[in-house]
């Protein structure tokens, strides 16, 4: 209900409040699967600030009921590498971890330098340039790349990451995430029965909160972000859009979350986009831009290729 009236969507899956984060990740969990299996695929969640994107991507730290989407991910992950040995397959894992913060890069597997007393951020003291190689594949050129062997140690990294990760309160939430995270997993298979090689790629994106100034009340310290995040989110709209509607051009460089972005979202690949909304009345404006941006993804088609089952809103 908006203003006394009544809108409708239709999406591939609507989450009630009281539904449980097993039963989320049960319902994406196959998209997991296609990884392991040589396709490029992304994730992420989108909404406003306070409706709940942390907590589906990355959970309740110390409550294993509450694990978010990223360390049920993977969970599954390992257990598939460990079940596919008996025929023949032979998986390895990398991870890295990175934040876009006011249009620069910062690598969350290393410490940072300074910190505001505001919000937490990072000094740009290292510059990192995208690229993309001639496979289709996105290299951040001087990001840490972890080689990993057991569950524990992306967890591990995991939680530093977090640690790290650009956050500061508004008037909508006590600690709002200032920054898009990018959890990165590069996975190379091969089977030493049938010589067989597969190079998958699975993104798991935690966006920065969307919010008007007057809903958030941000600081002066704030507005600059604030302007950021919102740029940034117009242009990874004005991308799909571009999809939906077939268009010859599509603008992934206007943006690092676009240009990062623009390999799990063309030829082959598997993308699917959770939109969050606040149970809040007085949030209603927030959610229905949410929900009309969801509904625009759930039009688009690859090139080439409808994206049906490809592109999920959730």
């Amino acid at each position: 209900m908006h203003n006394g009236q009544k809108v409708s969507f239709i999406f591939d899956k609507v989450f009630k409040t009281e539904a449980s984060q097993a039963e989320v990740f049960l319902e994406i969990s196959e998209l997991v699967q296609s990884a392991l299996d040589g396709h490029k695929v992304c994730m992420f969640a989108y909404g406003q600030t306070g409706s709940g994107k942390t907590y589906t991507m990355i959970g309740k730290p110390g409550s294993p009921e509450e694990k978010g989407l990223i360390p049920r991910c993977i969970d599954q992950i390992f257990q598939m590498k460990h079940s596919l040995l008996s025929l023949g397959w032979k998986y390895n894992l990398k991870v890295s971890m990175l934040e876009i913060y006011k249009e620069d890069i910062f690598d969350l597997l290393v410490p940072k330098r300074s910190y505001s007393t505001d919000v937490q951020m990072a000094s740009p003291s290292k510059r990192y340039g995208i690229k993309h190689d001639q496979y289709g594949n996105i290299e951040v050129s001087g990001l840490t790349i972890v080689d990993v062997c057991i569950e524990n140690e992306v967890s591990n990294l995991l939680r530093l990451a977090a640690m790290r990760r650009s956050t500061g309160k508004t008037k909508m939430n006590q600690q709002s995430s200032r920054s898009h995270f990018v959890f990165t997993l590069r996975v190379s298979g091969v089977n030493e029965r049938t010589q067989q090689n597969v190079e998958g790629v699975l993104n798991l994106i935690d966006l920065a909160s969307s919010a008007r100034f007057s809903k958030s009340e941000v600081t002066e310290v704030q507005l600059k972000e604030t302007q950021a995040i919102n740029k940034s989110l117009f242009h990874l709209r004005k991308a799909i859009s571009s999809l939906a509607n077939k268009e010859g051009h599509v603008p992934f460089r206007d943006s690092k979350l676009t240009y990062i972005l623009q390999p799990c979202l063309c030829g082959d690949s598997k993308a699917l986009m959770f939109v969050n909304i606040s149970s809040d009345p007085t949030s209603s404006g927030e959610s229905l831009c949410s929900l009309r941006f969801a509904e625009n993804v759930n039009t688009c088609e690859l090139r080439g290729r409808r994206l049906y089952g490809n592109w999920h809103g959730v």
